[in-house]
């Protein structure tokens, strides 16, 4: 019988900044179409995911902007482009829901991470509404009073 390999697990890349400019409303869980190259550098944890957005056209969803560096040993005759528009695999149903949500002002799709799930990889993209500039000042307030408030407690049994 076959050993049975183990499967990476966790998060490979994040987009913190997604969080600081949109409030998040909706989350769907993509696949992606990937080289084989790409798919070498990930495991590495070579990806970026700081400007990157998801296109809504012709019935399919594609990740722009991400930057998924290669490894100099992964494949020589292949010209790697780190930057390439990326398919991402979503049901007919959610792509119509992303579509729709789209189209009204405001609203934005972007890939807030992406992660191992078994072999795959996957993308997680949300839909978000634009954040006003107080009102990311306000998160950050609130961000930091939580912060305050956990120092307190945590404190407060060692002052004694």
């Amino acid at each position: 019988m076959a050993k049975q390999k183990k499967h990476p697990t966790g998060t490979i890349a994040q987009n913190k900044k997604a969080r600081h400019d949109y409030f998040i409303e909706q989350r769907f869980e993509a696949g992606m179409v990937l080289a084989g190259w790409e798919v070498k550098s990930l495991r590495a944890g070579k990806a970026q995911l700081v400007d990157s957005y998801v296109l809504l056209k012709d019935g399919e969803a594609w990740l722009l902007g991400s930057h998924i560096s290669p490894l100099t040993t992964a494949s020589t005759h292949v010209i790697a482009d780190p930057t390439r528009s990326r398919k991402l695999l979503l049901n007919k149903r959610e792509l119509e829901k992303l579509f729709a949500s789209v189209q009204q002002k405001g609203y934005a799709c972007v890939c807030t991470s992406l992660y191992w799930s078994k072999h795959l990889i996957k993308c997680e993209i949300a839909l978000g509404k634009g954040k006003k500039e107080y009102d990311k000042r306000d998160t950050e307030r609130e961000r930091d009073a939580g912060r305050e408030l956990q120092r307190a407690v945590r404190n407060k049994g060692k002052e004694d």
